[in-house]
């Protein structure tokens, strides 16, 4: 009879144990599934401000958080060095310049009238000399005179034609100034000052640091008075409107997310939800966060970066870098 109660009793125990069992595979099949929460972040792209020249900061113009616009003064930095180089630029220019105008301009007017009057001297001794030889070869064709006055006539004649077409072409070259090549030999050096101005205005327009798209400023990295090399970055400023939403998401819960698909996600910092979608999906480095499964005979999971952007860009207005997004 014991021995009955016994066996009665590892009956009751082994069918509670069993509806147990079979009550918790029940519950696990019908209760529903706590829901997986997807986490990332918001994150903004960024330019640095630099200068191309070294430099020493002047002013700031803004703070770290400020709100800048494209075009608006960031810093003033100083340069001295550019400054001496500018004034060297436009005293070349001016010697440049003053070289062309003489080019252009030629002699003198008291070189150029020296030059009309001994062409004048010129034609007058020639014209001497004309009439001269006309009277010595009549006589020695009257055989008044011997030949050798006529070839002395004669002789002096073709001199003085020589002396008057010398200075009336020394008359001339006066007039006309100097040769084509040298006045365009001095234009070139004029052109060449101007550019050397030109690249020395370059320099002195980057010592006013201006904001190229609207953004807020993150970090600014020197102090005013501190010295920065060429290239430096002085300020970092994130642009506005330009907000993406990154995930680092396991690889078995992907078939739920496809480029190109729009989701809603909620931003904690400001209680809001917004519709994104999403643009890029690309797998991470080895070196980045996975789950290793060949233990349990199935295979090792990767994570992918999964980024999406705000289907309405109104939506990003108020989201700050850094801020966390979920995605349920």
């Amino acid at each position: 009879m014991a021995k009955r109660s016994k066996l009665n009793n590892l009956l009751i125990i082994a069918l509670v144990l069993v509806g147990v069992m079979a009550l918790v595979i029940l519950v696990g099949i019908f209760l529903p599934k706590p829901q997986e929460v997807l986490q990332g972040q918001a994150e903004t792209s960024d330019y640095r401000v630099s200068s191309k020249v070294p430099s020493r900061v002047k002013e700031l113009r803004v703070q770290s958080g400020d709100k800048v616009k494209a075009g608006d003064t960031l810093a003033i930095m100083d340069s001295p060095e550019v400054m001496a180089k500018m004034q060297q630029a436009e005293a070349a220019e001016a010697a440049a310049k003053a070289i062309e105008q003489k080019a252009q301009n030629g002699a003198r007017r008291q070189e150029i009238q020296g030059a009309y009057e001994l062409w004048q001297k010129a034609k007058a001794g020639l014209d001497v000399a004309e009439k001269t030889y006309t009277r010595v070869a009549r006589l020695y064709d009257e055989g008044v005179i011997p030949a050798q006055k006529r070839d002395e006539a004669e002789a002096q004649l073709k001199a003085m034609q020589a002396t008057e077409k010398a200075a009336r072409s020394q008359y001339e070259m006066a007039k006309e100034g100097a040769r084509l090549e040298d006045k365009t030999a001095a234009a070139a050096q004029v052109a060449r000052a101007q550019g050397a101005i030109n690249e020395v205005q370059g320099y002195m327009n980057e010592t006013v640091l201006v904001a190229s798209a609207d953004g807020t400023v993150t970090e600014i990295f020197p102090e005013v008075g501190e010295l920065v090399g060429t290239g430096a970055p002085i300020m970092n400023i994130a642009k506005d409107n330009d907000v993406r939403f990154v995930f680092n998401i396991r690889e078995d819960f992907l078939p739920e997310l496809k480029a190109g698909m729009e989701k809603t996600i909620y931003v904690p910092a400001l209680d809001r939800e917004l519709t994104v979608r999403i643009t890029n999906m690309n797998v991470m480095g080895s070196y980045a966060t996975w789950k290793a499964t060949k233990a349990l005979d199935k295979y090792d999971l990767k994570t992918f970066e999964v980024t999406a952007r705000a289907v309405n860009d109104a939506d990003v207005k108020d989201i700050l870098a850094g801020m966390t997004v979920i995605i349920k």
